[in-house]
C-alpha cells in the first residue's frame, strides 16, 4: 500500500515538472516571438540601403503628388481670387493704370479685370496635370539621394530651377486661351485702353498680361507642389505608397 502511495506521488511530481518544463518552453517561445515581432516592426529601412534608383522614383512620385494637389487647390471658383496668398491683381506695371482709373471713378472698371484675371488663371490650371507630369518624368536626377537628405523643398526647388522656363512656354498657350474664354483679355483692354485715351496719359502702355499670370500660375503650383513635399517629408500617412514610405521613412 505504501508502495502503491509512493508511486503516485512520484507520478504526480513528474507531471507536475513536466507541466513546468512545457509552460518554460512556451514562455520562452513567447517571449522569442514577441523579441522578433518587436524587432520587425520596429524595424526602419536604413537610408544607405536606399538607391539612387529608389530615390529618383520616391522623387518624382512626391512631385507629382504635388502637382495634383495643387490642382485641386488652385483649380476652382476662388482657387486664386479668393486666396491672399495667389490671388492676382494687376502686373506691376499696370498698377499706375488701375490707381489712376479709380480715381476717376472707373474703379468697376479695374474690379472687372481683376476678377476675369483670377477666373483665366483658375482655369488653366485644370489644365496643368500633363504638362508637369510630363517634365517631372523627363527630369533627370543625378544626385537623388542627396535630394531626399535635403531641405523640405529641396526636390521641388530642385524641380523648379530645372524646368521653370519650358513649363511656362509650355503653358502660356493654356493661360493665353483662358484669358480669352473668361473675356479677362478683353476687360484688361478696356482697362488699359481706357487709360491711354485719358488726355493726361503721355506715355501710352500695353503690359504682358499673359506673360504675367502664366508666371503668377506657375508660381502658385510650385508653392503648392513644395507643400506637399513638406507634408510627406513630415506626415507618415502623406506617403500613401510603398516607395514613398520606403525612402521618406528611411532613417
Amino acid at each position: 500500500m505504501l508502495k502503491r502511495s509512493l508511486l503516485v506521488l512520484l507520478g504526480v511530481f513528474s507531471l507536475q515538472a513536466s507541466q513546468a518544463q512545457i509552460l518554460d518552453k512556451l514562455k520562452k517561445l513567447g517571449q522569442s516571438k514577441t523579441t522578433t515581432t518587436s524587432s520587425t516592426s520596429s524595424s526602419t529601412t536604413s537610408l544607405s540601403s536606399i538607391t539612387q534608383g529608389d530615390a529618383a522614383t520616391a522623387i518624382k512620385e512626391a512631385l507629382s503628388k504635388g502637382v495634383t494637389a495643387g490642382i485641386q487647390k488652385l483649380n476652382k471658383t476662388d482657387g486664386f481670387f479668393g486666396n491672399e496668398i495667389y490671388k492676382m491683381l494687376l502686373p506691376e506695371d499696370a498698377v499706375k493704370i488701375g490707381n489712376t482709373l479709380r480715381q476717376l471713378g472707373m474703379g468697376s472698371l479695374v474690379d472687372k479685370a481683376i476678377l476675369q484675371i483670377n477666373r483665366s488663371a483658375e482655369k488653366a490650371v485644370g489644365y496643368a496635370a500633363p504638362i508637369f507630369v510630363d517634365a517631372i518624368k523627363q527630369m533627370t536626377l543625378t544626385d537623388a539621394l542627396n535630394l531626399v537628405k535635403g531641405g523640405n523643398t529641396s526636390a521641388t526647388d530642385y524641380f523648379k530651377s530645372k524646368t521653370t522656363d519650358k513649363l511656362k512656354a509650355a503653358f502660356a498657350p493654356v493661360v493665353k486661351s483662358s484669358l480669352d474664354s473668361t473675356l479677362a483679355t478683353k476687360y484688361y483692354g478696356d482697362l488699359v485702353n481706357s487709360y491711354n485715351k485719358l488726355p493726361t496719359t503721355f506715355n501710352k502702355i500695353n503690359p504682358d498680361l499673359q506673360d504675367y499670370v502664366t508666371t503668377k500660375a506657375v508660381a502658385a503650383l510650385f508653392d503648392q507642389i513644395g507643400k506637399e513635399e513638406q507634408n510627406i517629408r513630415a506626415n507618415p500617412v502623406a506617403r500613401t505608397t510603398d516607395i514613398l514610405k520606403k525612402v521618406f521613412g528611411a532613417k
